[in-house]
C-alpha cells in the first residue's frame, strides 16, 4: 500500500469517555516499579524529575525523555535492571538508524542466564518459578532450582549432541514445561529457539522450520485439548521427513508413548553427569539471534522474524518490569500456545524474577469460565487472554467476580484484537470495580507492545492507557504528519531494541525494508490504523490494509465488530470492502450466529441500526450473509485480506495457505460463495 491509497482520512473516532473507569490510588502509584523507575532514571541518567501528585504529567515527561534520549533511557533500563550491558560507559545505541540501529556495541549476555539468575539466590530456589496446570485445574509447581537444574542438564546434552551458537533448535510442542526448559537450554548454548503448537498440521509446521534448517527438534506425541486426546505421532513422523538438517529428535511423552525409532526420550536426554551441575551460558553479542517468529503466513510463506538476545532482554525486562509491574511474589498468567508470540513473552516473566503459569488445555472447555478458574487456582496477579474471549464471556453470562475467588488478581490484560468499550465495562462490572484493565498492541514483530499497559495511569474505556516507554508512537496522515485525535497509520519513529534483526533467509533485507519501511522511509509503519488521543491514549481501529472506504469515508473493520458483536445474537462477524470495476464499492456483512438464533429481516434492520447509529450511516453492509463461522490464522486473527482476495475472484490456491488458516473448511465455504455470487451485489439493501 503506497501513501497515494490514503487521499481520504478515516472518519474520526467516537469521542472518549469523559471520566475515567478506573483510577490507581496513590499507594499504587508509589509502589509501582515505574515510578521507582522514574526516580532512579532522574537521579543518574538526566530523566526529568517526577511530578509531585501528578502521575499523568510525570508519566507524559518520562516518555518524552524516553524517546528523545534513546541512548540514556536504554541505559536506564540496564542499570535498573541490573543487566550489565553499560559497563564501562558503553553507549546503548551506537548507530539510531532504522533499519540498523546498533545496540550496546561490544556488549555480551546470554538471556537464558538473566532468565535463571533469581533460581541462583538461595531464598528463592525452593519458590515456584513454574506452574503447569492442564485441563484437570490442578498446579504442579516447578521450583526455580529445579528448573536450573534442568535446563543446565539439556544444555550440556544439546553440546554433546553437536549443537553450537547460531544452530537451530525447533520445539513441536505444547504449553508445558518442557517446552521451556528447551528454549531456556536453546539460548543457554547461544543456539536458536523456533517452535510451533501441535495443533499446527505438519504442512504448516514445515511451512516455518524448512526456512531455519533446525539440528534438534523436540517433539511431543500427542496432547489434550477440549476433553480429547490428541495422537501426532503421524504429524511428527511427516515433520522427521521434511527436515533433512536434523541431526536428533527429542521425544517428549506427554502421552505417554515410547521414543520413536531414531529419537531420544526428553528424560534420559536430561538426565546424566550434568543433573546436579550449574547450567554454562555461552556469552553471546546483543544483536545475537535468540529466536524466530513466524508472520501468519496466511498470503505465502510465514515471514521468519529473528529477535535479539539483548534486544528481547531489555525490551521483556521494560515491558513486564515496568509496565506491567510485575516482580518476584507475583504469579503471570497469559492464554497463549507455543505457536504465538505471546508464549514467548510469557517465559520472560522469570526475567523480573515472577512465577510463570503455563496453562495447556483449551480456553472454553468444559465452560467458558475456565480461564477465569485457572487465575483462580493459581492465584494469577497478571491474567492475559484475547479481547475475543472477554466478550464470549460476556455474551456467555459468566460472572467472575461473584462466582470466584479472585483477589489476587489485580490486572487483566487483554491482546490480539482491540478490546471494545463494552469488554472494559465488563470486565469493570463483572470481576472487580477495583481492577486495573490492561489492553495492549504491539506484534509478532517486534515480540511486545507498542501501546498498552501503564500502572500509574488512568483507564479509560475503549483506550489504550499510552504508548509504552521507548516507542514513539504516532498517527501518520499520508503525509507522514503527526495527527492527534485522528485516525492514521500506527508508526513508530524511533528504533526499539526488539526490532527484527532481519528476516531468515532474505538478503539484503528487501523484504524486511518492504515490509515494515516502504511507506514513510526510515519509520516503522505496522499496518493498523490508529488514534492518539489529546490526553495521550491509543485507540486501534483494525488494520489499514483491510480499510473499508465507503465514499471517501475510511472505517478500521474493529470498530465494526465491536459495534455488531455487541448483540447476543451475533457470535462473531466479518466484513470486506470491495472496490469493483465498474467503480462501484460492495461491503458485505458476514455473521456467524450464535446458537438458536436466526438471521431474518428483523435481525438485519437491528445490525444496520446499531452500525448507523453508533459509527456511521455510511458504513451500513449492503448485504449481511449468514456464514457456519469465521476463518482465522493460527494465532486467532480473523481473515479479512484473503477472504476479500476470494470474493474479489482469486484462486483459493492463491488467495491463503491452507496451512496458515484454522479452519480450512471456511476459506472453501468463501471461494464457493464468490463463484456463485459472482461477488454480484444483492436487490437487499439495509443502507437505507
Amino acid at each position: 500500500m503506497t501513501a497515494a491509497d490514503h487521499r481520504n482520512a478515516p472518519a474520526p473516532p467516537p469521542p472518549g469517555a469523559a471520566e475515567p473507569l478506573w483510577r490507581p490510588g496513590p499507594h499504587a502509584v508509589e509502589s509501582a516499579r515505574l515510578t521507582r523507575f522514574h526516580a532512579y532514571a532522574a537521579s543518574r541518567h538526566g530523566a526529568p524529575a517526577p511530578v509531585p501528585g501528578d502521575p499523568v504529567a510525570a508519566y507524559a515527561a518520562l516518555h518524552r525523555w524516553s524517546v528523545t534520549d534513546l541512548d540514556a533511557f536504554w541505559r536506564a533500563v540496564d542499570g535498573f535492571f541490573g543487566t550489565g550491558l553499560a559497563d564501562g560507559g558503553r553507549p546503548a545505541l551506537a548507530e539510531p538508524a532504522m533499519p540498523g540501529a546498533r545496540w550496546f556495541p561490544g556488549a555480551r549476555l546470554n538471556y537464558a542466564d538473566h532468565a535463571l539468575r533469581h533460581g541462583a539466590d538461595p531464598e528463592r530456589a525452593h519458590e515456584p518459578a513454574l506452574l503447569r496446570v492442564d485441563e484437570r485445574l490442578e498446579p504442579e509447581p516447578v521450583s526455580w532450582a529445579e528448573l536450573r537444574r534442568a535446563t543446565g542438564a539439556l544444555a550440556a546434552a544439546l553440546r554433546r549432541r553437536g549443537v553450537r551458537p547460531g544452530d537451530r533448535v525447533a520445539g513441536y510442542l505444547p504449553n508445558i514445561p518442557e517446552a521451556a526448559v528447551a528454549l531456556l537450554a536453546t539460548a543457554a548454548v547461544g543456539a536458536v529457539w523456533t517452535s510451533c503448537s501441535p495443533d499446527f498440521a505438519a504442512r504448516a509446521v514445515l511451512d516455518r522450520f524448512q526456512q531455519v534448517e533446525p539440528v534438534v527438534l523436540f517433539a511431543v506425541d500427542g496432547y489434550r485439548y477440549g476433553g480429547w486426546t490428541h495422537d501426532r505421532t503421524a504429524a511428527v513422523e511427516e515433520i522427521r521427513r521434511g527436515l533433512p538438517t536434523l541431526r536428533s529428535v527429542v521425544h517428549v511423552p506427554l502421552l505417554g508413548t515410547p521414543p520413536p525409532p531414531g529419537a531420544a526420550a526428553f528424560a534420559e536426554v536430561t538426565a546424566g553427569q550434568d543433573q546436579g551441575g550449574e547450567p554454562v551460558f555461552e556469552p553471546v553479542p546483543f544483536d545475537h539471534p535468540l529466536w524466530v517468529l513466524y508472520s501468519s503466513g496466511t498470503t505465502g510463506l510465514p515471514k521468519a522474524i529473528v529477535h535479539s538476545q539483548g534486544g528481547i532482554l531489555l525490551e521483556h525486562l521494560k515491558q513486564l518490569g515496568l509496565h506491567c509491574d510485575l516482580g518476584p511474589g507475583d504469579r503471570f498468567f497469559w492464554y497463549t500456545s507455543t505457536g504465538w508470540m505471546m508464549w514467548n513473552f510469557l517465559l520472560s516473566g522469570l526475567l523480573v524474577g515472577a512465577c510463570v503459569v503455563l496453562y495447556d488445555g483449551s480456553p472454553t472447555h468444559p465452560d467458558p469460565a475456565v480461564q477465569w478458574r485457572v487465575a483462580e487456582r493459581t492465584r494469577a496477579t497478571l491474567y492475559g487472554t484475547s479481547a475475543a474471549y472477554v466478550m464470549a464471556c460476556a455474551k456467555a453470562g459468566v460472572h467472575p467476580g461473584r462466582d470466584l475467588d479472585l483477589p489476587a488478581t489485580r490486572c487483566v490484560a487483554t491482546t490480539g484484537s482491540p478490546l471494545p468499550p463494552d469488554g472494559f465495562r465488563w470486565l469493570h462490572d463483572e470481576v472487580s470495580a477495583d481492577l486495573w484493565i490492561a489492553s495492549v498492541s504491539g506484534g509478532t514483530d517486534v515480540c511486545s507492545c507498542f501501546a498498552g499497559a501503564v500502572p500509574t495511569l488512568p483507564v479509560y474505556a475503549g483506550e489504550l492507557q499510552a504508548p509504552c516507554l521507548g516507542t514513539d508512537l504516532k498517527a501518520y496522515g499520508p503525509d507522514g504528519t503527526p495527527l492527534t485525535d485522528e485516525v492514521g497509520e500506527l508508526v513508530v519513529t524511533t528504533p526499539m531494541p526488539s526490532m527484527p534483526v532481519r528476516f531468515w533467509n532474505d538478503p539484503g533485507d528487501v523484504r524486511y525494508r518492504e515490509s515494515y519501511f516502504s511507506m514513510f522511509p526510515g519509520v516503522w509503519r505496522h499496518g493498523d490504523w490508529t488514534t492518539v488521543t489529546a490526553r495521550g491514549g491509543v485507540i486501534i481501529h483494525g488494520r489499514s490494509d483491510a480499510t473499508l472506504n465507503r465514499q471517501g469515508v475510511r472505517m478500521g473493520s474493529a470498530d465494526i465488530y465491536e459495534a455488531v458483536e455487541r448483540l447476543p445474537e451475533v457470535r462473531e462477524s466479518l466484513v470486506i470492502g470491495l472496490e469493483q470495476p465498474d467503480g462501484g464499492y460492495w461491503m458485505p456483512l458476514f455473521v456467524h450466529l450464535a446458537e438458536g438464533a436466526v438471521l431474518d429481516e428483523a435481525l438485519k434492520r437491528r445490525i444496520a441500526g446499531v452500525i448507523r447509529e453508533d459509527l456511521s450511516p455510511r458504513h451500513v453492509p449492503d448485504e449481511v450473509i449468514e456464514v457456519p463461522g469465521v476463518p482465522h490464522t493460527l494465532t486467532g486473527k480473523r481473515l479479512e485480506v484473503p477472504v476479500k482476495r476470494l470474493l474479489q475472484g482469486a484462486d483459493l490456491e492463491r488467495a491463503a495457505n491452507p496451512g496458515s488458516v484454522d479452519d480450512p473448511g471456511l476459506l472453501r465455504f468463501f471461494a464457493r460463495l464468490a463463484r456463485e455470487r459472482g461477488a454480484a451485489v444483492s436487490g437487499d439493501d439495509y443502507s437505507r
